[in-house]
């Protein structure tokens, strides 16, 4: 399965929030397309599939901005790539839909059908929680280098 810059920003912009929301949780659309280097358009299109899909509220007035619309270990990265993406079939094929008529002949049907679970259950095995949390990147990182303000400056 190819995931478009859309389902990989929206990914982005989700563990962003999950990680660094102020102690409300939320946080402003701008800083994240600073921080992530993202396109605020880009960022402002993306945020709409995941308001719908449940994922992403709106906080309007001073100091407004987006938060996660569900605790983050509720969240699966499924979720967020589906509501991104529209899917995660690794093809496009109608029979994994059931609606070819070749369905019962075709041999490939059910190894795409077979690659699709596989996508499914590692996509819906691994939560937002478990996303914005991985000391391993962050340590990796000297953070003494980094210019203060940071989203990884431990002194934010």
């Amino acid at each position: 399965m190819l995931i478009s810059s859309k389902g990989r920003y929206a990914l982005r912009l989700m563990i962003y929030i999950a990680a660094f929301g102020d102690e409300e949780g939320k946080i402003a659309l701008r800083e994240v397309a600073e921080r992530e280097g993202i396109s605020l358009k880009y960022l402002e299109q993306l945020v709409r599939p995941l308001m719908a899909a449940g994922l992403l509220r709106s906080v309007r007035g001073k100091g407004g901005g987006y938060m996660l619309a569900r605790p983050a270990d509720e969240v699966r990265a499924g979720d967020i790539l589906r509501a991104a993406e529209g899917d995660t079939a690794p093809v496009a094929c109608d029979g994994l839909e059931g609606a070819c008529g070749r369905s019962d002949l075709c041999s490939t049907v059910r190894f795409w059908a077979g690659l699709e679970a596989a996508i499914d259950e590692y996509v819906d095995g691994v939560t937002l929680a478990e996303l914005a949390r991985v000391p391993e990147i962050r340590l990796e990182v000297d953070l003494s280098s980094l210019p203060a303000g940071r989203p990884d400056d431990p002194a934010r």
